[in-house]
């Protein structure tokens, strides 16, 4: 089923160098600053939190849909949207965190404490 684990892999690799080059654009930045909130962290914290989800995250810790949802928001229109769930020793619980890569950036739509009954899984 799509996605496959190399498309899987390829994405998180994409999404570890815009992070690392720090090309992260949140969609809704009131809705992560509000999120972030609830963790006790801020928005400058969000590059390093990336960097370690990224290198964390597996292929098999994909939580998304098969296939990958389309993204109905006007500045990513139609991307493919990749959501994972990982656990962050920086931030001391599991991570729900979804994305997509447009024009070599990282657009960040969700980061947030996992809540699996919230995704259905």
């Amino acid at each position: 089923m799509l996605p496959s684990r190399k498309t899987l892999t390829g994405k998180l690799l994409l999404a570890q160098k815009a992070s690392e080059k720090g090309n992260i654009i949140p969609v809704a930045p009131d809705i992560i600053v509000a999120d972030l909130m609830e963790l006790g962290r801020s928005v400058d914290e969000i590059p390093q939190i990336l960097c370690e989800l990224l290198k964390n995250t597996r292929p098999d810790d994909y939580v998304g849909t098969r296939p990958p949802q389309r993204s109905y928001e006007a500045v990513i229109s139609g991307c493919e949207l990749y959501a994972f769930k990982a656990l962050s020793k920086k931030i001391g619980c599991t991570v729900y965190y979804k994305f997509t890569i447009k024009d070599d950036s990282l657009w960040l739509v969700s980061l947030h404490r996992d809540r699996p009954e919230k995704r259905g899984k």
